[in-house]
């Protein structure tokens, strides 16, 4: 044997354990890093979904409401109120009615893009708005004041907005509203009529995506319904 053997193959040993050692830091770094990037994405906080009613009356829908298609008296609106509690935020809620049905349960991972009320009135002021002008309180009271004219209002409490589960795959949108008419005269509000109004929609999807649609069609109906029922009131 070679003299020059016994130190090659050192060399050659030192070569080896060096690679070892450079692969198998390299594949620990790459481990550190894959755990760091997974548990970021587990600590990463979800986003919840945001719902609305949908963009609105398309193009053509709103050239129906211009002042030449207004076919009824104007009237106002008062703002919306609630009975307070849960309704008063975002939470899209919902009851198991086979359960408790007393308990409204939010949705984690969703969330209307403002208070239901407040979207129920912006809701309710675009519909009525298409046959009619349609006015804020204080401009129909400004508006009575200054013209001596008897404006209706329309007052309207949201008492309940959430989708009933009646079993775990079978729910529906229910909402359920309290409508009062009165007529703004010079000597204050005079009461023309009440009626409550509770409408309910089926879901497509057990879920919150299936319970924002089936509110926001329950909504309309509801609207609808009360649209009617002041037509159908006597003249005054």
């Amino acid at each position: 044997m070679s003299p020059l053997n016994p130190v090659k193959n050192a060399i050659e040993s030192i070569a080896v354990s060096a690679r070892q050692s450079c692969a198998s830091t390299a594949f620990g770094l790459i481990t550190v890093a894959t755990l760091m990037a997974g548990c970021s994405a587990i600590d990463k906080p979800v986003r919840p979904s945001m719902y609305d009613f949908g963009p609105g009356l398309s193009t053509q829908s709103a050239a129906a409401s211009t002042p030449a298609a207004h076919t009824l008296p104007p009237m106002a609106i008062a703002d919306i109120s609630t009975a307070g509690g849960a309704i008063e935020n975002q939470a899209v809620l919902y009851r198991l009615a086979y359960t408790d049905a007393q308990e409204l349960r939010p949705y984690s991972q969703a969330r209307w893009s403002m208070p239901p009320a407040q979207l129920v009135n912006k809701r309710m002021r675009e519909l009525l708005g298409q046959r009619r002008v349609v006015l804020t309180a204080r401009e129909g009271i400004a508006l009575n004041r200054s013209q001596n004219a008897n404006l209706p209002m329309l007052r309207v409490e949201l008492e309940e907005f959430s989708q009933l589960f009646s079993a775990p795959d079978t729910s529906v949108g229910l909402i359920r509203l309290h409508a009062t008419l009165v007529d703004i005269t010079p000597q204050g509000e005079k009461l023309v009529a009440q009626r409550s109004f509770a409408i309910q929609r089926p879901a497509a999807s057990a879920n919150s995506a299936g319970g924002v649609r089936a509110l926001s069609e329950a909504t309309d109906a509801a609207i609808e319904a009360i649209d009617q029922w002041m037509q159908q009131l006597p003249a005054r």
